[in-house]
């Protein structure tokens, strides 16, 4: 145990991400905000002279079993069940294979290799429980989403999550040291559904690379991405999943246009991202949606792209909307306000927090298309709303920088390392 009043130095964490490599590209799959969120939290400890070693599941035989990322982070490649065709809900079924290998990473190492182990989405949850007995060290544990959450607002076409998820995740919260929300809705969630001791629950806001996302290159970006300078720009970027429900962007566009159809020759709404989860089910669903409404020459799908192709995307945009039935956060809407670009949301979990409602963008109750095509109308048509807001949603998005992201974390992180010691007999 450390004593009385020591600072707490931590030298190396385990992080696991069973389900999702943060090496793979945002938006395809079931890559998305957390493997972001996963890579540039292990790039600030690393920068702290804190060594990050990353576990995931491998997804193909030519992956390495080992790779240094970057400077002060591995990731380990695990081979878990088949390289590929597992979808996420598969997944339990190979955790044995996981943690067995997870495990023999600390067997081969001096005893204490690992201070802290924190763990992303409820499978690796599972997974970091028995590390966290093996190893003797503390538990952290982010949910990222969660399924009493999700199921309460399940989208049109989308499924419930199983039993066995809530299970899981019942367990973790009681097992983990500690838990990060990532908003203040989000620990109330697992606090009122989950029972959470609310002393073990910690509020740490995600943050985004103001370095890749920045404003005023609307003109430079769209000249990029070949947009005309005065369209009208309507931008949906991430998973197409009924969870995400961009069919929602689609419908409202075609709303705008019956009312307004004189803004047909400027407008574009681009559609970046690859199908996912219930999404893969009927992969052309949209653009089936986008056919039936006469919208084939207003929608473009853009494939997934990189952080900083995605940038200009933003940039390029009049508004960003993030239609989403659940989101725990919405890094989404961080990194377009960071761009200068209002965005138009849903009012559900902690799009409340990444959105300044009124200021840098507009929140919508429910997921009427018309009350989103309203949204809509109301930031196109006042050129001066427009760019208030767009310099507002700067400012807003400047507080959620990956430094202070990482600093609350390192403080639960050492919270997680005292409270453990002082568990211990």
């Amino acid at each position: 145990m450390e004593p009385k009043g020591a600072v707490v130095m931590l030298k190396r964490i385990a992080m696991l991400s069973a389900h999702t490599s943060p090496l793979e590209q945002p938006g395809n799959g079931d890559a998305g905000g957390m493997n972001v969120y996963v890579l540039e939290l292990a790039k600030q400890l690393a920068a702290r002279d804190i060594e990050v070693e990353i576990f995931t599941r491998a997804t193909s035989s030519h992956q390495p079993a080992l790779v240094d990322a970057f400077e002060g982070i591995r990731v380990h490649h695990v081979a878990a069940g088949p390289f590929e065709g597992l979808q996420k809900n598969d997944l339990p079924a190979q955790l044995c294979s996981f943690v067995r290998d997870v495990l023999r990473a600390e067997v081969e190492r001096e005893p204490g290799y690992f201070d802290l182990v924190h763990s992303h989405y409820w499978l690796s949850g599972q997974v970091g429980t028995v590390a966290r007995e093996r190893w003797h060290v503390p538990l952290v544990h982010s949910m990222h989403t969660m399924a009493k959450v999700k199921n309460a607002s399940l989208a049109v076409g989308d499924t419930a999550e199983p039993i066995g998820r809530i299970f899981g995740e019942d367990e973790i919260v009681r097992l983990a040291d500690r838990l990060i929300a990532n908003t203040s809705e989000e620990s109330n969630d697992l606090i009122s559904l989950y029972g959470a001791d609310p002393a073990k629950v910690a509020v740490v806001h995600p943050g985004v690379d103001l370095s890749v996302f920045r404003a005023d290159r609307q003109t430079e970006s769209r000249a990029k991405l070949g947009l005309a300078a005065d369209a009208h720009v309507l931008l949906f970027a991430g998973r197409i999943q009924p969870l995400k429900a961009p069919d929602i962007l689609v419908k409202a566009a075609a709303e705008l246009l019956k009312r307004e159809p004189s803004l047909r020759h400027r407008l574009v709404v681009a559609i970046v991202g690859g199908a996912s989860g219930t999404g893969l089910e009927h992969p052309s669903a949209l653009a089936e949606l986008s056919s039936e409404l006469g919208l084939d020459d207003v929608v473009r799908f853009v494939p997934t792209v990189s952080q900083r192709h995605l940038a200009d995307w933003y940039a390029a945009a009049t508004l960003v909307c993030v239609p989403s039935y659940n989101e725990s956060f919405g890094l989404v809407a961080i990194e377009a306000q960071a761009c200068g670009t209002p965005v138009v949301a849903a009012s559900v979990g902690g799009l409340a927090t990444a959105v300044s409602d009124g200021v840098s963008g507009i929140l919508v109750d429910g997921h009427d298309p018309a009350d989103y095509a309203d949204a809509f109308q109301k930031i196109i048509s006042d050129p001066a709303l427009r760019e208030a807001m767009s310099q507002k949603a700067v400012r807003h998005a400047e507080s959620f920088g990956w430094d202070s992201t990482a600093k609350r974390t390192l403080d639960v992180y050492r919270e997680a390392v005292e409270a453990h010691g002082k568990a211990r007999p």
